[in-house]
């Protein structure tokens, strides 16, 4: 069986990677920010004053604004990574970095449905309920992983991540 990355660029370095997806997550998350604090949802914030704990706070935050305000997030991050991706391999911050996403057989641009789940999986288990952990987990997935790199979210979408010549 022939070597699918033959011929394809080099893969993406760690650092690389992370500081695209740093810059992604400041063009998603300031925006979002600014827009929510008029709203003042008090999203995971635990008041000790009031004598809340952390219960309360997941309750709080899925309960009237703190669910609408997930599934905005939601929105937002699957829907910039899925669009940038799947119209050229690249968010911003990949772009910024030198990097592109792309299929594992061919090197191609990740059609749509590839690049939906990949940003699926990259953003929702984050969102919905995993903030500290899921990050870690495909951070390890991603260093652990031979010979492609791929992280959880890349092995679903079948994509490697690449540096661009």
């Amino acid at each position: 069986m022939p070597d699918p990355l033959a011929g394809m660029p080099p893969l993406a370095d760690f650092g690389r990677r992370l500081a695209a997806r740093v810059i992604d997550v400041l063009i998603v998350g300031v925006p979002l920010y600014l827009i929510q604090l008029p709203f003042n949802s008090g999203r995971y914030v635990i008041d000790t004053d009031k004598g809340e704990d952390v219960t309360e706070v997941i309750t709080k935050s899925y309960g009237g604004t703190g669910l609408l305000w997930t599934l905005i997030s939601i929105v937002a991050y699957v829907g910039y990574d899925w669009w940038f991706t799947k119209k050229s391999g690249q968010t911003v911050g990949k772009r910024a970095m030198g990097l592109r996403v792309a299929m594992l057989n061919d090197g191609s641009v990740p059609p749509s449905n590839p690049a939906l789940g990949r940003a699926a999986v990259l953003w929702v288990p984050t969102l919905v309920c995993c903030f500290c952990l899921w990050p870690l987990a495909l951070i390890v997935s991603m260093l652990v992983d031979k010979p492609y790199r791929q992280a959880l979210h890349d092995k679903v979408a079948k994509t490697v991540v690449v540096k661009v010549t």
